[in-house]
């Protein structure tokens, strides 16, 4: 497979498309970030890496970020770990208050807002810096030491972080967070405010495509079984309240962030990011659903 030639095409197609859409004003920081932005970056297993645009520029991975914590929170506890956030696909916003209240708390999965402070606080149980431990193990996986937070992004998330800070509030009311409430939610807002470019985004998540092995030295990070749940997840739950459409035009375990990013995996074969960050009212990249849904079209790639 030319995954290059595939990937120009598409890509070319795309970029003379006009496209409607906003980037994420709710956090000031990122509403800064230009919306003709555009990147692809896909790595194979077998060693091969294909760019395009602005594959290298880093960006707010936001939400992205929740994949590698889970990962991590699933390696410490378990499968004890779902006695406190579930494995459903939410079907609301992804920073609904309605269906915590309704569900007493437990958040649906993982992935929206208050899955990601219960994995957050699952953490922050195991490491007495949970800051240095998460980006610790972004860059052992990526095999890039030079990933870091972006402190104005975080600093801007603070500011404005007022139904994060209801959602965690719901949650210790009903006795699913045990740690400072204002050391979770920092947590969280550092977590979110990881800043990766595709090409790193790609490198890293050939874990999950790898079956859990370590994209460079092949040791096993996380068991088969664990990465089979992680990738179910993703693709049910990775999408908020677009997870079934994306399954539908795309085929692929992938995850979104409201700062234009979409990681997806093929297991036993590649993985993608994508980067553009004019959003769909759901808070997914326009422009990167699109790339996705024609690749795996192209290259017959859909899991499906």
């Amino acid at each position: 497979m030319n995954y290059q030639q595939v990937i120009n095409q598409i890509a070319g197609e795309i970029l003379s498309e006009k496209v409607e859409g906003n980037v994420a004003t709710y956090i000031p920081e990122l509403g800064k970030i230009d919306p003709n932005k555009f990147g692809v970056y896909l790595r194979t297993l077998s060693g091969e890496s294909v760019a395009f645009g602005e594959s290298e520029e880093l960006f707010s991975v936001q939400s992205i970020s929740k994949v590698l914590a889970l990962t991590m929170a699933f390696n410490l506890l378990g499968e004890k770990l779902w006695e406190r956030v579930g494995v459903e696909p939410s079907g609301t916003p992804f920073n609904s208050l309605i269906q915590l209240e309704y569900e007493r708390g437990i958040p649906r999965n993982p992935l929206i807002n208050s899955g990601a402070m219960v994995i957050c606080d699952v953490l922050m149980d195991f490491y007495d810096d949970p800051l240095k431990a998460f980006i610790d193990f972004v860059r052992d996986v990526s095999g890039d030491a030079s990933i870091h937070y972006n402190e104005a992004v975080a600093q801007s998330e603070k500011a404005h972080g007022f139904r994060n800070a209801a959602l965690i509030n719901l949650m210790k009311s009903f006795g699913n967070i045990r740690n400072p409430l204002d050391e979770v939610l920092k947590f969280y807002f550092y977590q979110c405010a990881l800043e990766m470019s595709c090409k790193q985004l790609a490198q890293t998540f050939l874990l999950y495509a790898g079956h859990g092995k370590h994209p460079v030295t092949h040791q096993e990070i996380i068991s088969v079984s664990k990465i089979k749940r992680i990738n179910a997840i993703m693709q049910t739950c990775g999408f908020y309240d677009e997870s079934g459409d994306f399954t539908f035009k795309v085929g692929l375990p992938g995850k979104s962030g409201v700062g234009g990013g979409i990681v997806a995996v093929h297991p036993g074969h590649f993985s993608v990011a994508v980067w553009s960050p004019c959003l769909n009212e759901k808070g997914n990249s326009i422009r990167g659903i699109k790339f996705l849904e024609e690749l795996t079209t192209e290259t017959k790639s859909s899991i499906f």
